[in-house]
């Protein structure tokens, strides 16, 4: 069983019982990458240039991605690492820490570079209500891992974990970060922020695997406990996902209050509202939204941007490209209000 607390006999990584822990794992190696490896000061001249509104995305987004890699890195910590039998678990999530440290490492760098207020940005989360409308949103599922009376092995204890790695994963990660990666490399798609798009392009990698991972595990864990899957219990995750994308659009319009050339919390909130559905179709629930996607360019423009739809794209090509990161493609931004017509032949 994949649930439970490790005994003497799961202190041996082979036989290796889950392959595809061992196989992200590995993949996740060879995915390294160290922030200072990007220029980031080449994009310095984009930025003096960028207008009031422009500059106050980025430092939202910051003022967002800054703690919530941390609440990950917690989550996993506390929430999901001890409940987990199998060392190839143990080591996939241990690579995917350092990760999440590594990529609030580099968002350091980002505001030292940009030399942006970094007191200020460090208190958006707390400040702005619909920013931390989302932290207390996740908190409430991982606080209920840590409480006394938490127990792995009662149904309702499994139950707590999978919602836990539901908010955490799919939620957070899987929907929430889209924004800040849509919105950044929107500038890229303008030939601005070609460095900093770069940097995301690399923790969007990283990203994916997350997903990739979380994914695999909730149906590990459902095909293993089958007695959790009643419509109720569906139900319930379907809500928290819509309540979660619910919370989402309520951040972007605060992201974008007045939208930038080619951008704005409309545009953004379509692409969220696409992105929930993919997520709830891959975990077998019917989708809510049904738009169409409003940022094609998110999928095509490289192989790393088909990750982000991986439940449609099949694509292995996970491996870091520095060579490559430099060579992006300068598609405008989509008209928000022209959203393209879904493409059937990316669909699985």
């Amino acid at each position: 069983m994949i649930l439970g607390k490790p005994t003497e006999d799961d202190m041996s990584l082979r036989p290796i019982q889950y392959q595809w822990a061992y196989d992200l794992y590995q993949q996740a190696v060879r995915n390294t990458w160290f922030p200072h490896e990007i220029p980031l000061k080449d994009d310095l001249s984009d930025w003096n240039t960028m207008t009031e509104d422009e500059k106050h995305s980025v430092s939202f987004i910051m003022g967002f991605f800054n703690p919530a890699e941390l609440i990950i890195n917690r989550s996993i910590a506390f929430g999901m690492y001890p409940y987990l039998k199998r060392p190839e678990m143990h080591l996939y999530l241990a690579k995917q820490m350092w990760e999440e440290a590594n990529h609030c490492v580099s968002f350091e760098y980002v505001l030292e570079t940009f030399g942006l207020d970094k007191e200020k940005i460090y208190k958006t989360h707390q400040e702005v209500p619909s920013m931390k409308a989302k932290e207390d949103f996740i908190s409430r599922y991982m606080n209920s891992m840590i409480e006394d009376k938490f127990d792995i092995g009662t149904i309702e204890g499994k139950k707590s974990y999978l919602k836990n790695l539901i908010a955490t994963n799919i939620i957070f990660e899987g929907i929430y970060f889209y924004s800040g990666f849509v919105s950044i490399l929107s500038f890229r798609q303008r030939n601005k922020l070609k460095n900093f798009g770069s940097m995301i392009n690399w923790v969007l990698r990283d990203e994916s695997l997350h997903l990739q991972f979380g994914i695999n595990l909730i149906h590990s864990i459902l095909e293993e406990n089958k007695e959790m899957l009643t419509e109720d219990f569906a139900n319930e995750i379907r809500d928290m996902i819509i309540e979660g994308v619910a919370l989402e659009v309520e951040y972007n319009k605060d992201l974008f209050p007045k939208g930038i050339l080619g951008l704005n919390a409309d545009y953004i909130n379509q692409y969220v509202k696409y992105v929930a559905d993919r997520r709830l179709e891959e975990l077998g629930l019917a989708t809510e939204y049904n738009v169409k996607n409003p940022a094609k360019w998110m999928v095509g423009s490289t192989d790393v941007l088909e990750l982000v739809n991986f439940f449609e794209m099949q694509n292995t090509n996970y491996e870091v490209n520095s060579q490559a990161e430099s060579t992006e493609g300068d598609e405008s931004v989509d008209n928000p209000s022209e959203p393209q017509k879904e493409d059937k032949n990316t669909k699985k």
